[in-house]
């Protein structure tokens, strides 16, 4: 039996290696602190040198969390098809990612289920066409869903980039300010949806994704039910040892290691949010994966043993592959039909 799970962990390892190396457009970029990104952070903190005001930053920042991730929202919803876009709450100097974009999907009229709607967040350096099928799904079966492009993705991407590398990257702040972006935005989603009368509110997020969704539901009550597919403890842990981002490491190790990261982006780490997440009434699944390299599986267990410590209502799914081979066959059909009967049962 030792043999057989040897075998198969090999091969799933191999395969998980194979699908996280097609993409060759991967850029080395250098580390770089960002300080001119925080311009628009709600706070700010003095220090002789930029590590230590991040620092301090970030420790205010976790601290205050509601005002970090607070906004206006957006006045100018506009759906055109199944197409919702609207304007960032959060400006960047990027103008083509200001503007929000969303795939609508409504719920098939023969379900009687009342108003409930989720937001899909993909993970990262999706394509438009991914977790589109998902939604599909969830709408099949009498839940709407909306499917955000997250911050520097799709038509939200700069055209000097083929990749969402402005997102997650060696630059520090700058990676901070995304994913204050992209909470901010998946809120504003929510401001739509009740707009259009839903009153059931969930959310869907895959690996990147499910960190956003972690800390956009942490800050927002109308959030009741949660899918988190792939979940990790700290950001900067993630970023380390994942394989997915082999590349940002190499571009940062010479300048900084992981106990200096981990403290300038602790406001980005769902560990640090926990508290506030278990005081609201949510039902929450989460899922990890026993072979997965991007999101090693200690940190999955970490946070999930530490949600049950904080008493939040939860359900835990473990599947027998990697982060990668969890898009594939079948995989993917077993996480599908998981996904849906959760939000069916709880939403």
């Amino acid at each position: 039996m030792e043999l057989v799970k040897q075998w198969y962990a090999r091969r799933i390892d191999r395969w998980e290696y194979d699908l996280a190396t097609r993409s060759t457009d991967r850029v080395v970029r250098p580390f770089d602190w960002g300080s001119e990104w925080m311009a628009n952070w709600p706070f700010s903190a003095n220090a002789a040198d930029i590590e230590t005001k991040l620092r301090e930053l970030n420790r205010i920042a976790v601290e205050r969390s509601p005002e970090f991730f607070a906004y206006e929202p957006p006045r100018d919803f506009r759906l055109d098809g199944d197409t919702l876009r609207f304007t960032s709450a959060v400006d960047t100097p990027c103008a083509v990612n200001n503007t929000v974009e969303a795939r609508y999907f409504p719920a098939k009229p023969r379900w009687k289920r009342g108003k409930k709607a989720v937001v899909v967040l993909p993970h990262w350096n999706s394509s438009p066409a991914q977790h589109v099928g998902l939604s599909k799904g969830i709408a099949e079966f009498g839940i709407s869903a909306l499917r955000i492009s997250l911050p520097y993705h799709d038509r939200r991407m700069p055209s000097e980039l083929t990749r969402a590398d402005y997102a997650v990257s060696a630059n520090v702040a700058r990676t901070i300010d995304a994913t204050r972006q992209s909470v901010i935005d998946v809120r504003s989603c929510y401001d739509w949806l009740q707009q259009q009368g839903y009153e059931d509110l969930g959310l869907v997020g895959t690996s990147l994704g499910s960190c956003y969704g972690f800390l956009a539901s942490a800050h927002d009550e109308r959030i009741r039910v949660n899918v988190f597919n792939h979940c990790s403890t700290h950001f900067a842990d993630v970023v380390w040892t994942g394989l997915s981002t082999k590349h940002i490491r190499e571009g940062i190790e010479d300048q900084i290691d992981l106990e200096r990261l981990r403290p300038v982006w602790d406001c980005l780490s769902p560990v640090h949010h926990i508290d506030r997440f278990a005081g609201m009434n949510k039902r929450s699944f989460f899922l990890y994966a026993t072979y997965d390299t991007t999101f090693p599986p200690e940190f999955s267990r970490d946070i999930v043993g530490r949600i049950a410590k904080s008493g939040a209502d939860h359900k835990l799914v473990v599947m027998p592959c990697g982060h990668y081979t969890l898009g594939e066959s079948p995989f993917k059909f077993v996480l599908g039909y998981q996904i849906v009967s959760f939000l069916k049962r709880n939403l």
